[in-house]
């Protein structure tokens, strides 16, 4: 492979005057231009893009940090990340934290290393403000995605948590069920805890109480959602409705209506918070309120992109997209229910 000096020995010029016309970045005559260019042409010289961002004291790398890679909502933000990265002429680093602070911690560490321009960052901790800092010690620019700190000193692109929880709810209620249980997430998290403040909002507006153990921890996951719903599910006087607080819960709570033979919304109204890819497919259809992922993660880039351009100090941004309700087909007027008994 030609190297930058074979290319100034061709062309009879100084390893200065090549990468000033590979770089643009001083005046070459015109005649010296077209024999740098020429030699690089023969030679088939390909100018090391790593060691002109080192130069430019740029990596062109933005690393994005996902809660659980293994959930469909956050494969699907990746693929975003990576189509909007690209869109801007950088390349994008994957890492999954798998809801483990111990594990983001060593995320952190590692991109310091790689030396990447920014940070598009599902926390799974309630602050990493000191892992974002550079070798030098300067913060690296960084955007959290869904989830906040509570001192919001970072930028933040989310979506109104607590209008989910409220707008699904809601809908259960006008429907007439009362008798409203959830599956809620992690109340350490903004999400998990906005959305479950949004649901108590709504039941509360209309002077209804859930029972204790209709309200079970479902942490974001699958299997303990599933687990969770069964237990739920199989007491004699189980809710009329459902509210689960995301996606791959809506799965697991599906899946356990399934194996106790009960069906939607026949037995069970069933109502959920964002969307995964998959879930579009489930009979009956899902009644859900989505996020405008597509939206967010654009957004979050030209957030964390102004940040690495500027040198300038910005007070941090927060921007709060709305959700919206879809309506499927797994919510029934609770008249429509068949009412509880025990199995």
């Amino acid at each position: 492979m030609a190297t930058i000096r074979d290319v100034a020995k061709a062309a009879g010029v100084s390893i200065a005057t090549v990468s000033a016309v590979v770089n643009d970045s001083a005046y070459v005559s015109p005649e010296l231009r077209k024999r740098v260019q020429a030699a690089i042409e023969e030679l088939h010289y390909a100018p090391s893009t790593a060691a002109r961002n080192l130069n430019r004291g740029r990596s062109q790398l933005i690393a994005i940090v996902v809660a659980d890679l293994s959930n469909p909502f956050y494969s699907h933000i990746v693929c975003l990340a990576e189509a909007a990265a690209a869109a801007w002429d950088y390349s994008l680093v994957v890492f999954n934290s798998d809801e483990k602070p111990e594990a983001e911690k060593r995320i952190m560490s590692r991109i310091r290393q790689l030396s990447c321009d920014g940070v598009v960052l599902v926390p799974v901790g309630e602050s990493a403000q000191h892992l974002q800092r550079d070798h030098e010690g300067k913060s690296i620019p960084t955007v959290l995605f869904g989830r906040v700190f509570e001192d919001k000193r970072s930028d933040t692109v989310t979506i109104d948590n607590e209008s989910a929880g409220r707008q699904a709810t809601n809908y259960l209620l006008d429907l007439g069920h009362r008798r409203i249980g959830s599956i809620i997430g992690p109340q350490h998290l903004t999400t998990g805890r906005g959305r479950y403040e949004g649901m108590m909002q709504a039941l509360q507006a209309r002077g209804v109480t859930p029972l204790p153990h209709h309200i079970r921890q479902g942490e974001f996951r699958e299997e303990v959602a599933y687990a969770m719903a069964r237990e739920m599910l199989e007491r004699p006087d189980r809710p009329t409705a459902l509210y689960v607080a995301n996606g791959v819960m809506a799965l697991g709570l599906m899946r356990a209506i399934a194996d106790l033979g009960l069906k939607c919304p026949d037995d069970i109204s069933i109502a959920s918070t964002d969307t995964i890819t998959g879930i579009s497919g489930l009979r009956p259809r899902l009644t859900r309120t989505e996020h405008p992922i597509n939206e967010m993660i654009n957004e979050s880039f030209r957030l964390l992109i102004g940040r690495i351009n500027s040198s300038a100090a910005q007070p941090p941004r927060h921007v709060v997209f709305q959700p919206t309700l879809v309506v499927g087909e797994s919510c029934a007027p609770v008249i429509a229910a068949a009412a509880p008994v025990a199995i």
